[in-house]
Parts: C-alpha cells; sequence; structure tokens
C-alpha cells in the first residue's frame, strides 16, 4: 500500500527576513510586484471543513492578509466575495483562481469602500449571489506616514477614516440586515491601534477605532447570536507598507527587522486567526476580542 506524503509541521517554518530589495510603489500597491512575493497559500496548513458551505465577504480581498484570508476560507468550504480597488483587478484575479482552484466559488466587486453607496452594494451583491452571508471580514486600509502632524492634510485624514472606519461601520450596517445568528463579524486592526505609531497618528487612531466599535458591536450583537472580534497583526509583508508614501526604498528593505521575530510576518501567518474566529467549532465563546498576533510584541490592550 502506497504511504501518503505528510507534511511536515512539527517546526515554524523559516520566512523571509530582511534586508529585502530596495524598492517602492505608488499606492495603493500590487501584490504582484512585491519582492519577495508574499506567502499566502500556508501549504502546512491543514483544513479541516469549518467553514464548509458558508458565505464570506473579505474587503481587500485581493493581496496581503485579505488574499491570504479568502483562500484559507475557501479551503475550509466557504464561498468567497472580495472587494479591491479597480486599479488592483490583477492582483484580484489571481486570488479567484486560488479560490476556485480549492473547489468555491469567488464574486469580484471591484469599487472604492469611501463611497457609502458601494459598502451596501457589496454586501447586497454577495446576499443576492448565494442567499446568505455569514462572515463579513473588514480588512481594507489605508495608510501613509508623516514626519510630523503638521504634514497630515484634512484630505489625508478623511480617506484614512473613510477607509479604515467608516467603511467597516457601513459595511457592519448593511451585513447585519442578512446575518443569522451564528454569522461573524471580523475586522483587521493593527499593534499601531494599541501601542499607537509616531509616524501614523491618523492610521493608529483608526485603528484604536476600530477596536473601540468591534467591542461596542459585540455587546450589541451578543444575544442575537452574532459575534464581533477583530485581528491586530503587527508588520505584515503585504503592498500596504511598500506603497506607502511616506516609505523609502531603503526603510522598506528593512521593513519588520525591529520586530522581536527580526522579521515581518507573511499574510499565510495571520489567516489562521481569522478563520479560528470565523468558526463556530473553535470560538464560539469568543465576541469583543481583539485578537493579537504581534510577532513576540505584548500588550495589554
Amino acid at each position: 500500500m502506497k504511504k501518503t506524503a505528510q507534511r511536515d509541521t512539527s517546526s515554524p517554518p523559516r520566512q523571509p527576513e530582511p534586508p529585502f530589495p530596495r524598492q517602492h510603489q505608488k499606492g495603493p500597491g500590487l501584490e504582484s510586484r512585491l519582492r519577495p512575493k508574499p506567502r499566502f497559500n500556508a501549504d502546512r496548513y491543514l483544513p479541516a471543513g469549518k467553514l464548509r458551505d458558508k458565505v464570506a465577504l473579505v474587503t481587500g480581498g485581493d493581496s496581503g492578509i485579505g488574499r491570504a484570508v479568502a483562500v484559507m476560507f475557501a479551503r475550509e468550504g466557504a464561498h468567497v466575495a472580495i472587494c479591491y480597488l479597480p486599479e488592483e483587478e490583477s492582483d484580484a484575479i489571481v486570488t479567484r483562481d486560488h479560490i476556485q482552484a480549492a473547489g468555491r466559488e469567488c464574486l469580484l466587486l471591484p469599487g472604492n469602500l469611501t463611497d457609502a453607496a458601494y459598502c451596501d452594494d457589496v454586501v447586497d451583491a454577495t446576499f443576492k449571489r448565494w442567499g446568505s452571508l455569514d462572515i463579513l471580514v473588514s480588512n481594507a486600509a489605508h495608510q501613509n506616514r508623516k514626519d510630523q502632524l503638521e504634514d497630515l492634510v484634512d484630505s489625508e485624514l478623511v480617506e484614512t477614516f473613510e477607509t479604515n472606519v467608516y467603511a467597516y461601520v457601513r459595511l457592519a450596517r448593511a451585513a447585519l440586515r442578512h446575518m443569522q445568528r451564528g454569522a461573524v463579524i471580523i475586522a483587521t486592526s493593527s499593534e499601531t491601534g494599541i501601542l499607537g505609531s509616531r509616524k501614523l497618528p491618523d492610521y493608529s487612531a483608526t485603528k484604536g477605532a476600530i477596536n473601540a466599535f468591534t467591542k461596542s458591536l459585540a455587546q450589541d450583537l451578543v444575544k442575537k447570536g452574532i459575534r464581533v472580534n477583530a485581528v491586530a497583526p503587527g508588520p505584515v509583508w503585504t503592498p500596504l507598507n511598500p506603497s506607502d508614501a511616506g516609505m523609502t526604498p531603503a526603510k522598506v528593505a528593512k521593513f519588520g527587522a525591529d520586530s522581536p521575530m527580526g522579521r515581518p510576518a507573511q499574510p499565510e501567518e495571520l489567516a489562521p486567526a481569522y478563520v479560528f474566529l470565523a468558526s463556530n467549532a473553535d470560538s464560539s465563546y469568543i465576541t469583543g476580542t481583539i485578537l493579537q498576533v504581534m510577532g513576540g510584541e505584548t500588550s495589554g490592550g
């Protein structure tokens, strides 16, 4: 009898470490242009059908954490709709192809989350396609570093809050028109929302707002059987930072080097946290939590 090859999951995988090639992109940035390519396949991950026949909507699902989450959700049995900017279409197609390769359906929903109507439309389109909405992942984000607060103009402040906070509130509000008991809402927070970041005052403020809104909404929905949580990553190798207007190529090359692990996370290292929070088999007693995945950075927040 032929033996089935076993995956080695006994030790941590070796992940890329800085210094990386010097590089920079104009925002919003494409994963296809990053070197090294972010890892999202999670080859060592063993799916168990935890999200079988669920329907998920993932914003920013074209690349980075969103792509890794969308693909891992599909591997766990979910159909997935992804939101992304029209400029990110090429990345979105790659995500779609991996979702379909996992045997699940994917709905592409290009647009801009700063448009309130679009937030309603993507939720309605997802529900119309599959007749349900079980998981909302509000993940898309905007950031640009500034040397000092005086450099933060109002238009940038508005865009950061509309993308990171307003969209989360609007998406959740729209999703709740369709969600039933057992549904789950997950937001992507950040270590900056807990620890702050000197050069990201507006971005950090939005992540702090996400944390507070997550806890507030969780309290509101607990009796309805709908859970609300957030994941707070440390530095992650995605297009977000190399396309940050305040990042120089030299800084991109050292991205994540000052974290306790000496490197940024790969998206595939974040995605299992979202599966955990989305799965009622794993986290049915967890709501209102900000799950820290910060590579050794510690905080009681």
